[in-house]
């Protein structure tokens, strides 16, 4: 039949039908003569493909078993357990997989279904599709790791005894916290808290080297490893060992006070020599508060020249601003903003005592105003025996040296009340074979470190905040808080629910920076 379309004739074509052979019914033609349903019930395409198969589950690490001895880690309903489950069909490439999806099943059911629709060339050339139902038999069977640590807890491979030997744990609550969020732990059998650190325990070898990695990526440290020899089968010479990773973390930790030793400080472009540690990741960040000055030391670099502090965090002393003059105006110096300025202060301690006033020079400018609390090392007053010091001639040490703004006054009116955040710990077994640690110090410890987290937002860069359910803002303590942590913006979609929070009861506690 020609139509004419634009002074063109197009010839428009028809498309002719045929009786099926078997049914009669009017269909397209092919070249079996067949309609698709009496096709489908002359052939099927799925015989002799599996329709039922049986899947070894580990419960306790939420594992399937590959044949034969590769366990794959998989979540319900994900992609990665759709493809385990294809992959375990045989014959299959006696077809063409076209499509798969789960068949929603009761979670404890111990089955999967799996709906899989395959292609495969019948009679005469004719492509037939069908889909069909797989059944997965889940049957429970603890993989060899799991299997070891329930017939006996203690049977580790290779263990990683973290130390630090500093007479605090802030290191160790901001590692914990970094822990938790990059699941660094994830393969530990057995948590032990120690009195200077934390000893790790590991099914594997591999596990324990991942680990010390981790450990180095965040904090400076230098590491040695032993093995031990276990048993020995003669016939077949196999040795079994157990492998002691001794890993220890610098003892420089942030806000310490430090006298560069000579060589290190030339090194350094004649750094300081007294500067202030304002953070440590991977290398250690210096700062020279007289002139703001800033360098970065690796670790192998401190670990050639090693140093100790000439005052921490536990001998700060409070000090009332008096008068602020500004010297320049704010700079960023390492990604933190400071302004040196000339100030006026004096110890808390020595009101009512004496009139002793300090003038000393700080990099706070920014942030004091007179009137304002600052915590601060009494070098006026302090009695320091470190040998760096009596090194440099005709070194002017100055009375004192501010490190922070100190909200004390702030904290006394919330004392009592919950914060409106809170955070994860693991689940730590407390080694009391040669000291017991004293639980009142380590409470005291821990919410200085807390503090420190609202003080320094800084911190919180890296660690996960989460909700406190038991926080109930009041517009009094909302129209106080003027304080530098942005809870708003930190906490945002952040919850530690009650599910969560029963997986923090069994799985562990930590440490921290």
């Amino acid at each position: 039949m020609a139509v004419e379309e634009s002074g063109m004739f197009r010839i428009q074509q028809t498309v002719g039908t045929v009786l099926c052979c078997k049914c009669g019914i009017l269909m397209a033609p092919n070249a079996a003569n067949m309609c698709v349903k009496c096709l489908r019930s002359e052939v099927d395409i799925t015989e002799g493909l599996q329709k039922s198969v049986i899947i070894m589950y580990c419960p306790e690490c939420n594992s399937y078993l590959q044949p034969p001895r590769t366990w794959i880690k998989c979540e319900l309903e994900s992609k990665e357990l759709l493809t385990f489950c294809v992959k375990r069909l045989k014959n299959l490439n006696k077809v063409r997989l076209i499509h798969a999806e789960f068949i929603w099943t009761e979670p404890h059911s111990k089955r999967i279904k799996v709906k899989v629709r395959v292609q495969k060339e019948v009679l005469n050339g004719v492509v037939l599709e069908q889909a069909y139902l797989v059944e997965y038999v889940v049957q429970d069977h603890l993989c060899e790791s799991c299997s070891r640590v329930a017939a006996n807890p203690d049977q580790w491979i290779a263990s990683v005894q973290l130390r630090q030997h500093v007479p605090h744990r802030r290191t160790f609550f901001y590692l914990e916290q970094l822990i938790l969020k990059h699941d660094a732990a994830l393969r530990a059998i057995k948590i032990k808290q120690m009195d200077h650190g934390i000893d790790f325990f590991f099914g594997n070898r591999s596990h324990a080297l991942k680990f010390v990695d981790f450990v180095g990526k965040v904090c400076p440290i230098k590491s040695r490893n032993d093995k031990q020899l276990v048993s020995h089968d003669e016939k077949s010479s196999t040795y079994n060992y157990k492998y002691t990773f001794s890993v220890e973390i610098c003892p420089i930790c942030r806000e310490d006070l430090i006298c560069l030793p000579p060589k290190t400080a030339l090194s350094l472009g004649n750094l300081g020599p007294l500067v202030l540690c304002t953070k440590v990741s991977d290398s250690i960040a210096l700062l020279d508060p007289l002139t703001l000055r800033m360098s970065y030391m690796v670790a192998d670099q401190y670990w050639r020249i090693p140093f100790k502090t000439l005052l921490s965090s536990r001998q700060l002393v409070e000090y009332i601003v008096l008068d602020v003059e500004s010297m320049i105006s704010e700079v960023n110096v390492g990604g933190t903003t400071y302004a040196l300025a000339d100030v006026q202060v004096a110890r808390v301690s020595d009101f009512g005592k004496n009139d002793l006033i300090f003038n000393i020079r700080t990099h706070l400018g920014h942030l004091l105003n007179p009137g304002d609390y600052a915590l601060g090392y009494d070098l006026y007053g302090a009695n320091s025996n470190d040998i760096e010091i009596d090194k440099y001639k005709g070194l002017v040490i100055p009375d004192a040296i501010l490190i922070k703004k100190s909200y004390e006054e702030k904290r006394l009116k919330k004392r009592g009340k919950p914060r409106a955040w809170k955070l994860k710990s693991m689940n730590m077994e407390v080694d009391n074979s040669n000291r017991k640690l004293d639980e009142e110090k380590m409470n005291t410890e821990y919410e200085e470190f807390l503090k420190d987290l609202e003080e320094n937002p800084e911190m919180t860069f890296n660690i996960s905040l989460y909700r406190n359910k038991e926080y109930q803002p009041s517009e009094m303590t909302d129209a106080d808080d003027d304080g530098p942590l942005p809870l708003d913006q930190m906490l945002a979609g952040l919850e530690l629910g009650d599910e969560e929070e029963e997986d923090n009861n069994n799985n562990g506690q930590g440490m921290s920076d």
